[in-house]
This record gives C-alpha cells, sequence and structure tokens, in this order.
C-alpha cells in the first residue's frame, strides 16, 4: 500500500512520522543461518534481507512469522513482518531443517 504525500504531509502538521521499518540481515552458509538469534526491536516493522551464500536454494521459515520465502543459491531475498511482541519467534532453512535453525528475538 502507497501512502499518498497528503497523508505523510497531515501526518507531519500533526507531528506524527509515518513508520518505517527497521532493517537487518542474515545469511545461509553451509546449510547453517550465521545469526542463531537475531534481536529486533518490539513494536516495529521489520525488513530482513536473507542472502543465500550456498549453490543451492534455501526457504526461509518461519510460522509464528508468517513467513515462507524460497531464495534461489548465490542470491538474496528480502522479508517484511512484525510489528512484534516481546518474545522469541523460532526460523527454519526448510531445504536444511536438521541444521539451518534460528530464533528472532523481539525486546
Amino acid at each position: 500500500m502507497r501512502v499518498s504525500l497528503f497523508a505523510i504531509a497531515l501526518l507531519t502538521l500533526i507531528g506524527l512520522q509515518p513508520a518505517t521499518a527497521q532493517e537487518f540481515s542474515i545469511t545461509i552458509k553451509d546449510h547453517k543461518f550465521s545469526e542463531t538469534e537475531l534481536k529486533v526491536p518490539a513494536g516495529k516493522r521489520i525488513t530482513l534481507t536473507v542472502i543465500n551464500d550456498d549453490a543451492t536454494p534455501e526457504e526461509f521459515e518461519s510460522h509464528p512469522l508468517k513467513v515462507e520465502k524460497v531464495i534461489p543459491g548465490k542470491s538474496k531475498a528480502v522479508v517484511r513482518f512484525g510489528p512484534l511482541k516481546p518474545g522469541r519467534y523460532n526460523f527454519v532453512g526448510e531445504f536444511h531443517e536438521s541444521t539451518a535453525k534460528g530464533v528472532v528475538i523481539a525486546e
């Protein structure tokens, strides 16, 4: 959904700023995530860039975050989620679930 210039001007006039997403990145290499714990701020939208350094595809999946995204080998993809309540949200690389595991921690 696009925010119109009028809406941005109106929000600015009344002292509010449109919500911007917090940006993070994580890498998959050797079928493992580089960060097994990713700390993010609670109550904020999150933009997560998932970089797949492996030659084979991987699927970033999290049922608690309601996210599924296949990332081809040697490429990257963006997933968005939140705002999150404080807590722990598990994620996996579905194609290599035994080794590709992690958790988003919203604080």
